[in-house]
């Protein structure tokens, strides 16, 4: 299976954050943002911020936060950059939660398929 493309720098963040559209929910806060350069494929980026937990906490949420998208990414419209940024309320949840945040976001945007 083909790894997805991740938002690594942070002009690319910032630019999803000023010009794309946000919702959130207890644990997670989803930004969307229409990729015209990449047609075929989404760009995931995720941040964890300090006030989550220490490295293994933010690590972890991330890790779950990836995953979720990963098992997830076919019922996902296309040619999309998406942001995660995790609230401290998601450092001690389940797997099964942040899917269920992830997803919940995902039909709150209308990105899903």
């Amino acid at each position: 299976m083909q790894r997805s493309e991740s938002l690594k720098k942070n002009q690319d963040f910032q630019k999803v954050y000023r010009n794309g559209t946000s919702k959130a929910n207890r644990y997670l806060v989803m930004y969307v943002l229409e990729n015209h350069d990449r047609h075929m494929e989404n760009r995931l980026g995720i941040s964890v911020s300090k006030k989550v937990g220490n490295s293994v906490v933010r690590h972890r949420v991330t890790r779950l936060i990836r995953e979720s998208y990963r098992l997830n990414e076919r019922s996902f419209r296309q040619g999309l950059d998406i942001v995660v940024v995790a609230r401290p309320n998601a450092k001690d949840k389940s797997y099964q939660e942040i899917e269920s945040a992830l997803m919940h976001l995902a039909g709150r945007m209308k990105i899903r398929r």
